[in-house]
């Protein structure tokens, strides 16, 4: 029955998805977020999965989730049909991809290990924006990583495909990290929190948790600004490892 309706769902949000493109035009820059975002989210929840075996914990393994297939991390509401609702209402763009399983009670130090797990994903995202970086100040021609400083300024439409791809590597993933540490349920960041809660703080926490993603996501579609003054400085201080 979880299947069928898991099926149902795949099958709705690939409709409106084409709904989408048969009234928008798909541009370059499109597929290049495409093409960025999609492998950048699922190697966030290799992640998880891989450190979490490093500790012990084989759960992501046997679930068949240790894989870079696109398929085997989409959520049927979070990666198709919410996304493609936004899109829809012209609301801009939010999703997340099918959590990686892990079971804490079976790493060897389940409160520590489980903590290093769940940062394990925003610290992959922060590594692919350092190598953006590196790329664009030693692997591309003089003066690029220049060029795509200033393209935060006047457009990064300005730039060529390739650096164009470089700059979304830099700018998604370190959007990606920050939104992921943020201390709110179920962002890798609340792990932060439940680590030092002592336990008569649980039954609160648990509450929180429980109303904690509708509540993100609701501000995102009310008032995104509130986010973006959170984005901004990450985000500043990549731009200016590539201007230095």
């Amino acid at each position: 029955m979880t299947q069928h309706r898991t099926q149902i769902l795949v099958a709705v949000g690939l409709v409106l998805l084409a709904i989408w493109g048969l009234h928008h035009a798909v541009g370059v820059n499109t597929v290049l977020v495409l093409g960025v975002i999609i492998p950048s989210v699922i190697l966030h929840e290799l992640a998880h999965g891989v450190t979490a075996l490093a500790f012990g914990d084989d759960t992501a393994k046997v679930a068949g989730r240790l894989t870079l297939n696109p398929i085997r991390h989409v959520d049927p509401v979070g990666t198709l049909i919410l996304p493609g609702l936004m899109a829809l209402s012209g609301l801009g763009a939010f999703g997340y991809a099918k959590p990686v399983p892990v079971n804490p009670a079976r790493m060897r130090n389940p409160r520590n290990h489980s903590l290093v797990v769940s940062l394990a994903g925003p610290a992959t995202n922060i590594v692919l924006a350092l190598l953006s970086v590196l790329a664009l100040r030693f692997a591309r021609p003089a003066g690029t990583a220049e060029q795509v400083h200033l393209a935060l300024t006047y457009g990064f439409n300005l730039l060529g495909i390739v650096d164009r791809l470089l700059f979304l590597l830099g700018f998604l993933n370190v959007s990606l990290a920050v939104l992921n540490l943020l201390p709110i349920p179920p962002l890798d960041g609340s792990a932060v929190v439940e680590r030092m809660l002592p336990a008569r703080a649980w039954p609160t926490w648990l509450t929180i948790r429980r109303y904690a993603m509708p509540a993100l996501i609701v501000v995102f579609l009310l008032d995104s600004s509130r986010l973006q003054a959170i984005f901004t400085p990450a985000e500043r201080l990549w731009a200016n490892l590539l201007g230095s």
